[in-house]
Formats: structure tokens, C-alpha cells, sequence
């Protein structure tokens, strides 16, 4: 009786469950933990009945990164532009900063995946760049340019967390200023103050005010002419 009452309060292994078992490894302990048997162990089965779910484990890979994307807010087709491009970018951040691993797990794809869910987010940033005015060939330069400001920003602050996390003991102003000759570095010696203890938030939205600036220029000074 104790067996079948066990049985029966047991979870159902299910493709959403296979994945979300993945995920939470992939967050909590790398990439590099996301076995086969590792998510069968998570979800308490053998390895082998995972593959009732998944075709293998680059299937599996895939149904993380689809897992994830679909987290994405896209903001719609209503309402002030600027706005929704500003909920558009924090939403990818987010993400990003939420699944840091997304990133190589995005890059070292064997294939290219182009379900709705995956290609959502970059048909709704294209959407808005044509929206407030670019060009095609433009919309693609500035869909490139926010992404890389939004990646490269969330590598810079998942180091940060991940040093501290992790102790190590950075240098204060102090220790650099005895270590670097003043009227060598006279801008970042005097800089080094905001530098170490900015407000991460209101850098990222400070960088996304030049960007939705820029994108406004370029509309506002259209001529028409499209170059590669």
C-alpha cells in the first residue's frame, strides 16, 4: 500500500518537466552539469526513460533555449515607442541575467532553431527598429548594436555578482591609485570612485538612453540611401 500511494503522489515525467529540470541544473551548477543523467537523477528516474521526452540531448538543449526565450515580454504594437523598445530590452536582459549560461548555451547551438517561440524576441526588436522609422538595412545595424550593448552588459555585471559571490578580494580606489602613476591615468584614477560603486540599473538605463537616442538621429536625418 505504502508503494502504491508513493506512485501515486509521484510527479508525471513530462517534456516540460525534462526541461525544467535541465534548466535549474544549467542555472545553479553550468552548463557543463546538464547531463542525461544528471536531469534523470533531478527528476528521480533512469536516464534511459528521458528519451520518451527528448530525442537526445541536443534536443534537450534546445528545449532549454526555447524554454527560456519564451520568457520574452514582447511589448505590442500599442502605445509609446520608446516605451515598448525600453520593456522590449529590459525584458532580453533579464533574461540573460536570470540564465547567464544562455549565452554560450545560444552560441554553441548545432543547429538553428527557427521555432516561433526562438525567433520571437528578434522579430519583435526588428519590429520596432522598422517601426520608429529605420530602414531594413539600418533596423539590422541597430538590432545589432542593442544587442551586443545589452550582452556585453550583462557579461560585465554576471562578473561582478560572480566575483563577489565568489569573495575574491578586489582592490578599493586606494590600492589602485598607490598602484598607477597619476599623470599617467589622471581620467580613470579620478573616475574609480563611480566606477566601483555605481548603480548597475541606472548604468544600463543611462546606455539605452544613448542608444534610443542615436536610433531617434539616424530616423530624424533619413535620406533614404541604404549602404551595407
Amino acid at each position: 500500500m505504502a508503494q502504491e500511494t508513493e506512485s501515486t503522489h509521484r510527479q508525471k515525467v513530462t517534456r516540460t518537466r525534462v526541461i525544467e529540470a535541465a534548466l535549474h541544473l544549467m542555472d545553479t551548477e553550468g552548463l557543463e552539469a546538464v547531463s542525461m543523467r544528471r536531469v534523470g537523477r533531478e527528476l528521480g528516474v533512469e536516464a534511459m526513460s528521458l528519451y520518451n521526452h527528448v530525442q537526445d540531448k541536443e534536443d534537450l538543449l534546445d528545449g532549454i533555449r526555447e524554454h527560456v526565450l519564451s520568457e520574452f515580454d514582447d511589448p505590442g504594437t500599442e502605445g509609446d515607442w520608446e516605451d515598448r523598445a525600453r520593456r522590449a530590452a529590459r525584458s532580453w536582459r533579464e533574461i540573460m541575467r536570470s540564465h547567464p549560461n544562455m549565452l554560450t548555451l545560444i552560441s554553441e547551438a548545432k543547429r538553428f532553431n527557427l521555432s516561433p517561440v526562438s525567433v520571437r524576441p528578434s522579430e519583435t526588436a526588428l519590429r520596432l527598429l522598422r517601426e520608429v522609422g529605420l530602414s531594413e538595412v539600418d533596423a539590422v545595424k541597430a538590432f545589432c548594436a542593442l544587442g551586443g550593448f545589452i550582452i556585453g552588459f550583462v557579461m560585465f555585471e554576471v562578473g561582478v555578482e560572480r566575483s563577489n559571490r565568489a569573495g575574491i578580494d578586489m582592490p578599493t580606489p586606494e590600492r589602485l591609485t598607490v598602484a598607477l602613476e597619476p599623470d599617467e591615468f589622471p581620467c580613470f584614477l579620478s573616475s574609480l570612485p563611480q566606477l566601483m560603486t555605481g548603480d548597475i540599473d541606472k548604468r544600463f538605463e543611462y546606455g539605452l538612453d544613448l542608444l534610443i537616442a542615436g536610433i531617434r538621429s539616424k530616423t530624424g536625418a533619413a535620406t533614404g540611401a541604404e549602404t551595407g
